[in-house]
């Protein structure tokens, strides 16, 4: 009894001493989640210099927080002509900053190390089956995934998912190494294929699938006027470093950067509690992926969630060629999609749509069973909509924006959750534009 004591008085007075030093500002109180652990592992996939020139700000942001994270892979997985030598070329212009960054933090990485571990992945959007053959960046995945740490592996996706498909493809017991956050979206409509794969066989994944909470990042809707997208540029970019030159060159200097959250994600709030606030949103746990098998072609009155996996299916003429061959194409938003053979006369083709809309599609195919037929879908929010049999059936650590009316901004599900730390962390990465200036 007498030594309880003892060791309780000690305790007290050791919290007295703690206090006493914190009001002395002897001992540094910390807040932010990212100052309090090792640095986070991650890895970009990134379709920079593809469809969207978003990419180009993400990764101009990334490397003026290079500082924050232990980069591991930045990997190019374009749609488009995007190739690896657009993230070289951040990385040379980021050169030419480091020496007035290195004046301010400390840990900023050797341009060198990260030319080193950028890779490029795959070019093609994957096939009906959601994967195709190893790339240079897949293989980068495994790699580093397989890293022995005592730290997880964010796989932090910008675009298409096919390199992460073919990387789980080859190596699946990765799985438990990484966590991903992918910004889905438009880009799950150019990568339904591989998502369509990553849901069904690696239902167990840990990932964070923002469709609409990114939006939060750039809509001006509740932006106070110095921080707007067409704002930010000229009162804190313009004038600063090789960086803040090149950044004018996308959507002229107009902040987006859609794909930035994810790393905004891991800079504050807590990234094992997705369901906590963060700058890069707040998220909840999803049971299923909604998808809708159609046998038949739909009507408007068919109606689906919108970011939800679409598949028409079609009966058709007994083919001599490969399954899983391109043989005709869905055209929908005056974008075409290719359809596949099946085998066993048996056609089919996925879509997704970015937002909720009212679409048609028509086929266009030179097998005459196919040619012209068209049709019509209506697709709602909130995703994930209402459950069917055909959705995919997900793990405990899937996680999707949150539906809640209360924290969409207009039709974006979610946005709010990212909105509401807009002013604190664009004025945060205005500091690092001060350095710049000279």
């Amino acid at each position: 009894m007498g030594k309880s004591i003892k060791k309780t008085v000690g305790s007290i007075n050791q919290v007295l001493v703690i206090l006493f030093l914190l009001m002395l500002n002897i001992v540094p109180i910390q807040n932010n989640y990212a100052q309090q652990k090792a640095k986070p592992r991650i890895l970009i996939s990134t379709d920079i210099g593809g469809t969207d020139d978003d990419d180009f700000q993400s990764m101009i942001h990334l490397l003026m927080y290079s500082n924050q994270f232990e980069i591991e892979g930045l990997v190019s997985s374009p749609f488009g002509n995007g190739r690896k030598k657009n993230i070289l070329d951040m990385i040379d212009l980021y050169e030419k900053d480091l020496p007035e960054l290195k004046k301010h933090e400390k840990g900023f990485p050797d341009p060198n190390s990260l030319r080193k571990i950028t890779k490029q992945g795959v070019i093609e959007s994957a096939p009906y089956i959601g994967y195709a053959k190893p790339t240079e960046g897949s293989d980068w995945i495994i790699k580093c995934a397989k890293k022995k740490s005592d730290q997880p592996l964010w796989v932090l996706v910008w675009g298409g998912i096919e390199d992460l498909a073919q990387a789980l493809h080859d190596a699946p017991e990765i799985q438990k190494n990484i966590r991903v956050y992918f910004i889905g979206g438009p880009n799950k409509k150019w990568c339904i294929n591989a998502y369509a794969y990553v849901a069904e066989n690696f239902p167990n994944l840990w990932m964070i699938e923002a469709n609409a909470t990114y939006r939060g990042w750039f809509m001006d809707k509740e932006a106070p006027e110095n921080i707007t997208a067409k704002t930010y540029y000229p009162n804190y970019i313009d004038g600063r470093g090789a960086m803040g030159k090149d950044f004018i060159k996308y959507y002229r200097g107009e902040i987006k950067m859609g794909d930035t959250p994810s790393l905004a994600y891991l800079m504050n709030g807590n990234p094992n509690d997705p369901t906590g606030e963060s700058w890069g949103g707040q998220f909840t746990p999803i049971q299923r992926s909604s998808r809708n098998i159609f046998t038949s072609n739909t009507t408007i009155i068919d109606t689906v969630a919108a970011y939800a996996v679409l598949e028409w299916r079609f009966k058709g003429p007994e083919l001599k060629i490969a399954k899983d061959s391109a043989c005709f194409e869905l055209e929908t938003g005056n974008q075409l999609w290719p359809g596949y053979y099946l085998g066993n006369g048996n056609y089919a083709v996925r879509y997704s749509s970015k937002k909720p809309e009212t679409g048609s599609y028509v086929i266009k195919s030179s097998i005459s069973e196919l040619n012209g037929q068209s049709g019509q879908y209506t697709s709602i929010v909130p995703w994930p909509g209402k459950p069917n049999s055909d959705d995919y059936i997900l793990g405990a650590n899937w996680y999707g924006d949150l539906i809640d009316p209360k924290m969409f901004i207009d039709e974006q599900q979610g946005a709010k959750t990212i909105s509401k730390f807009r002013e604190a962390f664009l004025l945060d990465w205005a500091k690092r534009w001060a350095w710049l200036k000279k």
